[in-house]
């Protein structure tokens, strides 16, 4: 999977709350996912008419690099196309800190979705183009 160099990207800052802490002081495990999640949606939103496009997400792949605490504030979650397949884009992530040090990095796999046939479906031009495919 070679990374698409003028894939869409975006980058999203994400302020801490109380409740996304775990009894060690730093942010549970799973709320990193909840982070992702968000990224991916800016993503996708950002990407003007087909903004909406209907997905599944099909795999996630995370490496917990650095913890993250109630103190550091906020996060920024950059998130960026690497692969456009037929049915399917990857998606690379990233969770930084307010000084930079890198807090997660992470793959996704989103599936583009059929609602009616309530199964995978191929991108259309459209959303390819928007996503950086070439």
């Amino acid at each position: 999977m070679s990374p698409i160099a003028s894939g869409a990207e975006t980058t999203i800052r994400i302020v801490l709350r109380w409740r996304d802490m775990d009894m060690l002081g730093h942010v549970n495990q799973a709320v990193y996912h909840e982070l992702l999640e968000e990224g991916r949606g800016a993503l996708l939103a950002s990407l003007g008419d087909v903004r909406g496009f209907p997905f599944v997400l099909a795999r996630v792949e995370l490496d917990y690099r650095h913890e993250v605490r109630h103190a550091d504030g906020h996060v920024d979650v950059r998130t960026f196309v690497q692969r456009v397949g037929r049915t399917s884009i990857t998606v690379g992530q990233e969770l930084t800190l307010p000084g930079g040090t890198l807090a997660a990095a992470g793959v996704s796999v989103l599936v583009a979705w059929d609602r009616e046939a309530r199964s995978a479906r191929p991108l259309s031009d459209a959303e390819r183009s928007a996503l950086g495919a070439a």
